[in-house]
């Protein structure tokens, strides 16, 4: 039977399987609004995400301050928009055969200074904004106009050292979290999951991070740092899974790189149009990524979401309807993958019904592929990114593969297009993979 003639029922049932089967799918999300729409549903706006911004500029000078590598940014935390031309043509090749029409290029957030992934966005903004309330309300700033270095005083690292920050992670929230955190006075405490990798683990122990490890998942380790903090009358829990303010410092790289873009000449409109595709564990950061783009560049962004197949859990949520009411274990999926900063099993419950209207799909990846791209990239291009950023390589791949892919441009009128459109891999993480750790996963086949 012609997948044209079946009902939506079973179209729904067949990919309900395949996402079980641990297949790979790439599914086009039909409850996509257009912008306007869209953000007259949202509770989150641009005047939310301009506020963020300005939170971020008003740190600056402190971070500028206490991390010398922010020097030359002025002390603002952002990455650089590169194209990989050599990518695209090795992508193009036989081996893999995307046949990918327009420009190709790598939103470099494993270059962000700190923790050298996405997460320096959320999670270092969630500490930021925490630091200011509790400065402004016990007096350590005078208001949101005083000078911000005053943070880096004894007296402001003496009032911090009694406030403590509890983040439960598979490894990349924990560096961002625990690294600002700790040059701001904060005592940190990481909840892991048993993916986090070793070495990730050591280098915040290195900065005077209590480690608190699991054989668990991403949901274990989340719990318990809510539960601990739940009972820590200074404790503050930084929740991945559910955090509004982690969302707009997502968010806030929406209109950044609508300016990056605008520097490069990159035109994005009607006849021009810009394909993101954005690794997704919990879904937080792909999710405030996804809501800034849309924001900012209207409808002619197309954002997708890359997930493993082992652990889809924003597609299983979307899906099912029951967005972060069950989880991948729940039909029989291990939830277990090399792209260790993806392996969660349940979304996040900010994500779901939420960025739903903004959403163009979601793409499921093998392990597989993973080490295939990393190669590829660093063949191409030398450049190194961990392999859960390389999920998002498989995302331009699929146009040239996926019926459903295809059956997008057909019914948006897009495929007159594609050889003016811009395609971002977003590049989440990888910037401070020690090199031996890097060779090791150069070399790795599974």
């Amino acid at each position: 039977m012609e997948l044209d003639s079946l009902s939506s029922l079973e179209k729904r049932e067949i990919l309900f399987t395949d996402i079980k089967n641990a297949i790979e799918v790439n599914w086009i999300n039909n409850s996509k609004l257009p912008n306007n729409d869209a953000i007259i549903r949202s509770v989150l706006n641009l005047s939310d995400i301009d506020s963020a911004e300005a939170r971020l500029r008003r740190f600056a000078p402190f971070i500028k301050m206490i991390f010398p590598e922010t020097v030359e940014s002025k002390g603002i935390i952002e990455s650089p928009l590169v194209e990989v031309p050599e990518l695209r043509k090795a992508l193009n090749r036989e081996k893999i055969g995307a046949n990918l029409a327009g420009k190709l290029y790598m939103k470099m957030d494993s270059m962000l200074p700190i923790g050298g992934s996405v997460k320096d966005r959320g999670g270092i903004y969630e500490v930021l904004k925490y630091t200011e309330d509790l400065a402004v309300k016990n007096g350590v700033l005078e208001s949101y106009e005083d000078d911000y270095c005053k943070l880096a005083s004894p007296a402001a690292k003496a009032f911090f050292s009694t406030k403590k920050l509890h983040i439960g992670s598979t490894g990349n929230l924990g560096l961002s979290v625990g690294l600002m955190g700790k040059a701001i006075g904060y005592e940190i405490i990481v909840h892991m999951s048993s993916d986090a990798a070793e070495w990730k683990k050591e280098l915040l122990r290195s900065k005077g991070v209590i480690i608190k490890a699991y054989e668990g998942d991403y949901v274990e380790a989340v719990s318990k740092a809510r539960a601990e903090s739940e009972v820590d009358a200074n404790g503050h829990f930084v929740d991945d899974e559910d955090s509004k303010e982690m969302f707009l410092g997502y968010a806030v790289a929406g209109k950044r790189l609508k300016k990056q873009m605008r520097q490069q000449g990159i035109v994005v409109d009607d006849k021009h149009p810009l394909f993101v595709y954005i690794p997704c564990g919990v879904g937080g950061a792909p999710g405030g990524i996804t809501f800034g783009l849309r924001q900012f560049l209207g409808d002619n962004v197309h954002c997708f979401f890359i997930e493993p197949t082992q652990a889809p859990c924003v597609l299983l949520g979307m899906v099912t309807g029951l967005y972060n009411n069950i989880t991948v274990q729940d039909i029989g999926l291990s939830g277990k993958t090399h792209a260790d900063g993806l392996a969660v099993g349940r979304p996040s419950a900010v994500i779901g019904d939420f960025i739903k209207p903004f959403l163009t799909g979601i793409i499921t990846v093998k392990d597989k592929r993973l080490f295939d791209y990393l190669r590829i990239l660093w063949e191409s291009e030398k450049i190194f990114i961990e392999p859960s950023s390389c999920s998002a390589i498989h995302g331009p791949v699929c146009w040239s593969h996926s019926k459903e892919m295809d059956d997008y441009l057909e019914d948006n009128n897009l495929h007159r297009y594609m050889e003016n459109a811009t395609h971002i891999i977003w590049a989440t993480g990888g910037g401070m993979v020690p090199e031996d750790i890097r060779q090791e996963l150069l070399a790795k086949r599974v």
